[in-house]
């Protein structure tokens, strides 16, 4: 029973989607029926299975059926963020080889430039838009609509296929084949949700988070597998939040910390207005969480917590309850998929518990970063092990404590940002000698991006100088990869060879303070 047809047989009426705004309902039966003229629709546009497609949507009720439509036809699909540049946008497009790019009204601005004869992406044959048709593009509901709601007679299971930025600052593809050909086969997902979180088709999810991050996505869609109801918010409101876990009798969530902080800063007549009690499982990842946040909360809504680490890669996962967090304050958790190892980075050797070194993941699930085969083997241990090149050490019961982050990743409110972008740019004013750009504390964020820069000429450095900075890198990238603030120095501390010891620069800003991580 791991697939909404199932569900769409046995409880055609039950609600897969709720949407929180305006409380749009997509029943089982409704989400069967259009998946299957999505899948149609794809096989009359001569898509096939291993095909590419990309998603340019907001959190939108139509979402889910597009992606299952995808899924049983074999298809790869790649939901993009709706904060990208156009450059951004379409180097993914070109580089996951779309053939078809489906996108809503309300991202029709930030997609107007893929096509036409001098468009940027020549490889995309259809253009389908939501809301409503635009030039060019064909509308989406009457194209669905002509289709038959039968399945189509080839399913073959297809799945995601997600961009997280890579060391060269260009987003990379990263791609876990489907590990079975069947639409309802079981998968490591659906395992933990069942076995851990204890999500059955009694379950009402709610998603906070945007349905193009891998999370919020493949948890939706994991929920929807074993028959439970999604509610979906179009953006986070701290007592928004609290008021649907009332209204929909909320038993799972997942969040991401930066949340956890701006319901901690509610009035507190404010949090205990709303009835919580039927919350089972909050579950929370992609940033660290301080140690002082994460006691409130479970303080606040008892022992419901659960931690994982993982990436996009889904290499591997390690995971924590509430209680075992408390008896090991600041782990993320001991492995449930992969086994963990912590190797030398110079020796590549073993290391023994407590001492730290970068966490590999040995017997996860294999996966490759697209159009980068450099990228995959430098992820790759001789033994086989992969990293996402965070370093840790583990305890002697095997629970992971996170020392540090991917080598120079920021992250800001449950959002990866690479500054290597952000650098790549900043270099480019005629006013810059030398740039490096860093996570700095941010207390409801955990960090926020701030630029340290070497001017040509020390007499421009001044506040002028630092509006003209930032607004030049909002000007190619999106201004959640530029700085919010910029401090300038004389002269960066590089090595001879040019290496930049970003650390003495962090050290700076963190000097006083418990871990950026934990």
């Amino acid at each position: 029973m791991l697939h909404p047809f199932h569900h769409a047989r046995t409880t055609p009426d039950k609600p897969a989607l709720v949407m929180a705004d305006t409380g749009e309902v997509v029943t089982y039966r409704q989400l069967e029926d259009r998946s299957n003229q999505v899948a149609q629709l794809f096989r009359a546009l001569g898509l096939q299975s291993g095909d590419h497609i990309a998603l340019m949507l907001e959190n939108h009720p139509r979402y889910f059926e597009i992606c299952w439509g995808a899924q049983r036809a074999g298809l790869i699909y790649t939901a993009m963020s709706t904060r990208l540049t156009e450059a951004e946008v379409s180097y993914i497009v070109n580089d996951c080889g779309a053939k078809a790019v489906i996108a809503s009204r309300a991202m029709a601005k930030a997609v107007a430039h893929l096509m036409g004869a001098d468009g940027a992406c020549p490889g995309v044959q259809h253009w389908l838009m939501l809301d409503g048709a635009s030039a060019g593009w064909a509308g989406y509901e009457d194209a669905v609509a002509a289709q038959p709601a039968e399945r189509i007679t080839d399913e073959l299971a297809g799945g995601d296929m997600l961009y997280s930025s890579g060391t060269t600052g260009r987003p990379k593809g990263v791609f876990v084949p489907p590990q079975a050909t069947e639409i309802d086969a079981a998968s490591p997902m659906t395992d933990i949700l069942i076995k851990l979180y204890g999500v059955t088709a009694d379950t009402v999810y709610l998603s906070p988070a945007p349905l193009y991050h891998a999370a919020p996505l493949r948890y939706t869609l994991a929920v929807q597998r074993l028959g439970g109801t999604v509610v979906v918010m179009p953006h986070f409101d701290p007592e928004r939040y609290l008021q649907l876990v009332q209204q929909h009798r909320i038993t799972h969530t997942q969040l991401v910390p930066t949340m956890f902080v701006r319901m901690l800063k509610l009035p507190e007549a404010t949090r205990q207005q709303h009835d919580l009690s039927s919350l089972q499982v909050a579950i929370h990842a992609a940033a660290p969480c301080p140690v002082a946040v994460k006691q409130q909360m479970i303080a606040w809504w008892g022992p419901v917590l659960w931690e994982y680490y993982a990436g996009t890669e889904g290499n591997g996962v390690t995971m924590v309850n509430s209680a075992q967090w408390l008896a090991h304050p600041g782990t993320v958790g001991q492995a449930v998929i992969g086994e963990l190892k912590i190797c030398d980075d110079d020796t590549g050797a073993e290391l023994p518990a407590g001492q730290s070194g970068t966490v590999y993941f040995a017997n996860g699930r294999p996966f490759s970063y697209h159009n980068d085969a450099a990228k995959t083997a430098s992820s790759t241990h001789p033994k086989g092990w992969t990293t996402l090149g965070d370093v840790g050490y583990v305890d002697a019961e095997g629970y992971l404590y996170l020392t540090d982050r991917k080598a120079y990743m920021i992250i800001s409110g449950g959002v990866n940002i690479y500054p290597q972008e952000a650098e790549n740019v900043l270099i480019n004013h005629p006013q810059v000698a030398d740039v490096a750009v860093l996570g700095v504390p941010n207390e409801e964020f955990g960090e926020e991006v701030k630029a340290v820069v070497q001017p040509r000429d020390m007499r421009d450095a001044g506040p002028e100088l630092a509006a003209a900075l930032i607004a030049y890198c909002r000007e190619h990238l999106s201004p959640i990869k530029c700085p919010k603030s910029v401090d300038f120095e004389a002269e960066l501390p590089r090595h001879p060879t040019g290496k930049l010891y970003k650390r003495l620069l962090k050290d700076r800003y963190w000097a006083g303070r418990a871990s950026k991580i934990i």
